[in-house]
């Protein structure tokens, strides 16, 4: 069976500007796209009340996502879902079993972070499956992403469910993967145990060489996109645990920051969060990325 990219879309500019992008991927790694637009219909919904959310029937909805699959290169589905963004991708990941889920990066530039809330960061909370964030400046891929910075803390984790699919994709990119670990002093030590942490998942199997990049940096998120432009990474990955999503911490967190932040893709991927709570329990200290 083809692995499929689930393409969350509202018809706006970044959001087709993802859409390009995820169906150069999906050719490139022969993947099949799934096309979800949800209509938001809850007196809930925090963006009702700002006169956002669109009136177009699901009929019309229905016609516009097969237009946009008439133009794609690779096989594709589409679907509309009604109620909160949540609920519905949550409802389509069991469905499909995506590898990925992938959407745009608004502009959000000029806005200070703790006022930006996202759909991108809201989908992180579930968990669900990987998220490939793509920001609104990033250029059409012609060939697989070649560089790959994983940033990691040398904390334990465990990818859990998403490790083979994840494993598997980076095993067709054939990308160069690279360990990234920011540290605040100039001590190198720690360098080792991040790049073991990751072995130790199993998902370099089967990989090229895996490099190691070590910065020292005060502020880790700003440490690691110094590290994206001097290792002039093509994507960027970041290990997202459970305690990174608790409360208003959430935006402070460092995935929130790169997120908001990176020139590049970022692919976020989920922790499993009963080994986390595991080593949380036996008193580890884990600073989350």
């Amino acid at each position: 069976m083809k692995p499929s990219l689930l393409i969350l879309t509202d018809f706006l500019a970044g959001a087709n500007r993802a859409l390009d992008y995820a169906a150069t991927l999906a050719q490139l790694v022969g993947a099949r796209l799934v096309l979800l637009h949800v209509q938001r219909t809850s007196w809930l919904d925090p963006e009702r009340l700002t006169g956002k959310l669109s009136n177009v029937s699901e009929e019309a909805t229905t016609l516009a996502l097969n237009s946009l699959i008439r133009n794609l290169p690779v096989p594709a589905v589409a679907e509309v879902g009604i109620g909160r963004v949540e609920e519905v991708v949550q409802e389509a990941v069991q469905r499909h079993h995506p590898t990925l889920l992938v959407l745009s990066r608004p502009e959000t530039e000029n806005t200070p972070d703790e006022l930006v809330t996202t759909t991108a960061l809201n989908l992180l909370r579930l968990h669900a499956c990987p998220l490939l964030v793509v920001p609104p400046t990033t250029a059409f891929p012609d060939t697989l992403p070649q560089r790959v910075l994983l940033a990691v803390d040398g904390g334990r984790f465990n990818l859990g469910a998403h490790l083979e699919p994840v494993r598997k994709l980076l095993q067709t990119l054939q990308a160069q993967l690279t360990v990234v670990h920011i540290t605040q002093s100039a001590t190198r030590h720690t360098a080792a145990q991040a790049r073991e942490s990751v072995e130790r998942t199993g998902l370099t199997r089967d990989l090229p060489a895996v490099r190691t990049c070590h910065l020292c940096q005060q502020e880790p998120g700003d440490g690691i996109l110094q590290a994206v432009t001097e290792q002039r990474g093509d994507w960027l990955a970041v290990i997202a645990r459970p305690h990174t999503f608790l409360g208003s911490l959430f935006h402070r967190s460092v995935t929130a920051y790169l997120v908001l932040h990176s020139p590049v893709p970022v692919l976020v991927l989920p922790a499993n969060a009963h080994l986390q709570e595991t080593v949380r329990r036996a008193g580890s200290h884990l600073l989350a990325v």
